[in-house]
């Protein structure tokens, strides 16, 4: 049985290392080496929240993401990938900041051998979203591939068209695009689907759940164990 579980990042070191190796050998796959959500400083930072999804029997890892609060000592990773194109970047961010605090949900992954069952495309993100009710921000960003998009405006996110060309990037690498979505209020989901706002409603109000999931290749079943430990 697949096993979805939250952790501050410094509170499981063990399993952050899977989490870096299982990423890392994704996006070698693709031939993509210099992605900023990829640096392992996150690995001590008690404001980044891990999502792993893992064989609730062999422990193996299957993917996971990150939930990015901002703090003074890391920036978050769209800054860094974003901010030498377009440094309102950075106000946006602090703005967040000011009114409560901002998060980003990044390095989002999923292995080849749960491929095409709707890990990686659909549970990730919205655990990610739904996490973030516990945590002491107002908004959330995410920095899309084009194929993600789709995934970004079923969460209730819409494109920040006041950074870039409407919103594009050119990133990681010249010829791959990456668009900024924003989540402006963590509590306002009503640009949702239907279906990702039941999901999404359902998880916040039950983090200790098992439900059969249905993805492109069959259904399964997921255990979320979505409280995060020691927080704050």
């Amino acid at each position: 049985m697949i096993h979805i579980r939250t952790f501050r990042a410094p509170d499981d070191p063990d399993a952050c290392e899977k989490f870096i190796v299982g990423h890392r050998k994704l996006l070698e796959i693709f031939g993509i080496s210099q992605i900023t959500s990829n640096r392992q400083d996150w690995v001590d930072d008690p404001n980044t929240i891990v999502i792993l999804v893992e064989n609730i029997e062999t422990k193996v890892v299957y993917g996971g993401a990150r939930v990015q609060m901002v703090s003074g000592k890391y920036p978050l990773p769209i800054e860094t990938a974003i901010g030498k194109y377009d440094s309102k970047i950075y106000d946006l961010i602090e703005d967040d900041r000011r009114r409560g605090g901002t998060c980003e949900i990044c390095g989002l992954w999923n292995s080849r051998e749960v491929a095409g069952m709707g890990i990686g495309s659909y549970i990730l993100s919205r655990v990610g979203v739904s996490i973030t009710q516990q945590l002491p921000v107002v908004s959330l960003f995410v920095l899309c591939a084009p194929i993600t998009v789709k995934m970004g405006m079923r969460l209730g996110c819409t494109v920040e068209k006041t950074l870039g060309n409407n919103g594009l990037f050119y990133y990681p690498k010249d010829d791959l695009v990456a668009t900024v979505m924003r989540l402006k209020d963590i509590n306002d989901i009503s640009l949702a689907t239907p279906l990702e706002h039941e999901k999404i409603l359902s998880l916040r109000n039950k983090p200790y759940q098992t439900v059969l999931e249905k993805g492109p290749k069959g259904e399964y079943f997921v255990t979320y164990d979505l409280v995060i430990p020691n927080f704050p």
